[in-house]
């Protein structure tokens, strides 16, 4: 029997991409993002989802929550991990670069990671000016962070469960521009409506401790608008909802959300 092909760094990297892109509970031979990732690599499914199982070994966030994850990871393994996490504002965009080129997605088009669907590529039309390399650098940053949020949200709004992608927005909680060092942190990202993001961001709308919805005591002024009662009255007290394997936000950074309108 021939020997196993060894992974390369390059792989492990692409891995660890997807890796942050689907929760535990999906980490298995049958899901339909590995199985397109393992194509594109010349991998069976299993041999990937194997990968992304010795990967869980190492994240300190799933041992946190009792989960070990599958024995065995290299010491490549251990090294990418480490490299990948130190420096997340440079290797995650060089990451998404890396998953992009194996796709062969024009610079135009982008690349969607949905658990239900597999990889799909999605063509846009052409810009009309070049872009930078530090723009194209966070533009690749922002398309991992909403992948990577909108998946840990099982693809639905955390509030009202609305489930076309097309209308939802990854939402940070902590500000891009004033928190560069949680930028893309899945615990700093909320899968939101439209509308809800915008409310979000605006401070009309706030989460407690118990991730659970409250109102700013402006749009209470309004709670008589069937509007308003529909699309956020109704959802008071209720807790956002998430899968059971999710990564839940981080509550300190909410904390500073609220106190940063007064809630």
């Amino acid at each position: 029997m021939p020997a196993a092909r060894r992974w390369t760094k390059n792989e492990l990297f692409i891995a660890l991409n997807l890796y942050h892109k689907l929760r535990f509970g999906q980490m298995h031979g049958r899901q339909p993002a590995i199985i397109d990732l393992a194509k594109k690599l010349g991998r069976s499914s299993s041999s990937l989802a194997m990968k992304l199982c010795n990967f869980a070994s190492l994240d300190p966030a799933l041992k946190l929550r009792g989960i070990k994850g599958l024995a065995g990871a290299s010491k490549l393994d251990r090294t990418v991990w480490q490299e990948f996490h130190e420096t997340p504002n440079e290797s995650i965009p060089a990451s998404e670069e890396e998953l992009r080129k194996l796709f062969a997605v024009p610079s135009y088009g982008s690349i969607e990671v949905n658990p239900q669907e597999g990889i799909k590529i999605k063509k846009k039309s052409a810009p009309e000016i070049t872009e930078t390399l530090a723009t194209v650098k966070q533009r690749r940053g922002q398309d991992y962070f909403r992948e990577a949020v909108l998946n840990n949200f099982g693809g639905r709004c955390g509030i009202t469960g609305l489930d076309l992608r097309e209308l939802l927005i990854a939402s940070h909680i902590l500000p891009w521009r004033t928190h560069p060092q949680e930028r893309l942190n899945v615990r700093n990202g909320l899968a939101l409506s439209r509308l809800h993001d915008a409310a979000f961001d605006t401070g009309l709308i706030a989460f407690d401790e118990s991730l659970r919805l409250i109102l700013s005591p402006r749009l209470k002024k309004k709670i008589s608008s069937s509007a308003i009662k529909t699309n956020f009255a109704d959802f008071v007290g209720l807790a956002l909802n998430l899968p059971d394997d999710a990564q839940l936000p981080e509550p300190q950074f909410l904390s500073v959300h609220r106190k940063a309108f007064g809630l």
